[in-house]
């Protein structure tokens, strides 16, 4: 068994007060309330609920801090918001949300580097070192050293580790956002995992 598959992730659930009665509701009941400038806003609501949360923890692992993740999926919801009418239809919906949230995280923390005149890897490997610090984040020895050596990997790697490890999102969707092919999304992991692999072995 590979050593990352140990490495569990257990961030307290997150959960603004609307998710908690809501139930899933159907892509297709939600753009057509979308398309009615009648019931714009409830169709927005449901999308909110239903994807809220999903996005929350993608944006984290991105971006790590909570604070941070919390900005970054406000700023997603706006420019989902602002840009819904421009959806065409030709990936499913939390496809292009997901992609929306994966710019926004990265805009993020290199605007975050930037302030901090540092690189885009080292904003990343930083916030790994006060993940422990985080009020919201209760993980042991094995999960903090998981996402240090995440925070390690070059900007497009951490990403498809990210969305394929726990998001467990299918290369086919994944080439859709991403724009890259299905063999190079393959690979991307691969060398993400041996490099992970290796840092832990580094470490012990």
């Amino acid at each position: 068994m590979r050593v990352i598959a140990v490495a569990i992730f257990t961030f307290p659930r997150f959960i603004h007060p609307f998710l908690m009665t809501s139930k899933p509701n159907n892509d297709d009941q939600m753009l057509a309330l979308l398309r009615s400038a009648a019931s714009f806003e409830r169709g927005f609501r449901m999308l909110t609920s239903q994807y809220q949360e999903r996005l929350y923890w993608h944006i984290r692992r991105l971006v790590l801090i909570h604070e941070d993740a919390d900005d970054v999926l406000q700023n997603t919801f706006i420019k989902v918001y602002r840009n819904i009418h421009q959806f065409e239809g030709k990936s499913k919906l939390y496809t292009w949300l997901y992609r929306i949230a994966t710019n926004e995280a990265i805009t993020h923390l290199q605007q975050k580097s930037r302030n901090q005149s540092e690189s885009f890897e080292d904003g990343a490997s930083m916030a790994a070192l006060r993940m422990t610090a985080d009020s919201w984040f209760d993980g042991d020895e094995i999960q903090v050293k998981l996402q240090r050596a995440i925070a390690e990997l070059p900007e497009k790697q951490r990403i498809v580790f990210n969305l394929r490890y726990y998001d467990e999102m299918p290369y086919e969707e994944m080439s859709a956002m991403l724009d890259t092919s299905v063999g190079a999304l393959k690979a991307s992991f691969h060398h993400a995992v041996k490099k992970i692999e290796t840092l832990f072995r580094e470490t012990d």
